[in-house]
């Protein structure tokens, strides 16, 4: 199946006086064309993934550069047979990714960025702590060899878990994300607290995978598993395709197939990881939602 759609992702660290003008100025531009995604404006800059055609996305992406004054972004671009969006928004927000941390300058402390063509070398030192900076759930099903997970259920944690992770201030500390933004923030907030000699991957994993299927390295790559995307793809493989891995609307996690065998999957409400952690409430609320989700289907209509 031909791969119609673009799904063009970047961020970018940058000073923003007013982001209700620039929230105003992207709502009004989307009227006029049929894309779809999400993106974010806070103080610190802004974070955007936005799919669909071609022509449109680059279109779109040009007017941000011209009314935000960006010469340069560094975009991860992917195709797919189906736009992984179900509408779009433009939303304000106080941090393009939530550390929770209060507002200092991210590009003045970060870490030193590695191009995925170095990054094997890096991870392969013994002295390198590799830390991955995403959540549980993401990393159980993808991550790099002997990488440290801080057992996060949200980036906010992350500040109170680096304590245990029973890192130095002197320690080569390589980090990565799915995408850059969260390794990026969170190497500026080691450096800002002490931290000497830090690292990120550059891009991310989705820009590590698009580099070794470019240079036809994949047998080189050090990159176990699927990396999960906030999307409706759900998970990429080493490809960068859609994966394998569909998602339980109840609590978020990536599942398999076979997991939608057992009792405790009921489509939209629960899976093995919430199940029993949902409430009698929760579920019937997720109950009633799916319903109308069928019924929308049914009469050809989208539900949000």
């Amino acid at each position: 199946m031909k791969n119609n759609f673009v799904i063009y992702t970047f961020y970018r660290f940058l000073k923003i006086r007013n982001k209700k003008y620039f929230k105003k100025t992207f709502d009004l531009y989307l009227k006029k064309i049929p894309l779809k995604g999400t993106i974010l404006i806070a103080d610190e800059g802004i974070n955007a993934s936005i799919s669909g055609k071609e022509e449109e996305v680059f279109k779109f992406i040009k007017h941000i550069k011209k009314e935000l004054k960006i010469r340069k972004i560094q975009p991860k671009i992917n195709f797919a047979n189906f736009i992984p969006f179900n509408k779009m928004k433009v939303r304000i927000k106080k941090e393009i990714v939530s550390l929770g941390m209060g507002d200092f300058d991210i590009k003045k402390y970060t870490g030193k960025n590695i191009h995925p063509s170095d990054w094997n070398k890096i991870i392969s030192k013994k002295t390198v702590k590799l830390i991955d900076t995403r959540n549980i759930y993401e990393i159980n099903i993808g991550k790099f060899i002997n990488s440290i997970n801080p057992n996060t259920n949200n980036f906010r944690e992350f500040p109170k878990k680096l304590s245990k992770m029973n890192i130095s201030k002197d320690d080569e500390v390589a980090m990565y994300c799915t995408g850059g933004i969260r390794c990026e923030k969170a190497s500026a907030y080691l450096k800002l607290n002490g931290f000497t000699n830090v690292m990120q991957l550059e891009g991310g994993i989705i820009n590590y995978l698009d580099f070794m299927n470019k240079k036809k390295n994949k047998s080189k790559s050090k990159w176990k598993g699927e990396c999960f995307v906030f999307d409706n793809r759900v998970t990429i493989n080493n490809n960068l395709s859609k994966g394998k891995f569909i998602q339980c609307f109840g609590c978020r996690n990536p599942i398999t197939m076979k997991d939608t065998k057992l009792e405790s999957y009921i489509k939209g409400v629960s899976c093995k990881y919430c199940y029993n952690k949902r409430s009698k409430l929760q579920k019937q609320r997720s109950i009633s939602r799916q319903v109308q989700i069928e019924l929308a289907k049914d009469n050809g209509q989208s539900h949000i």
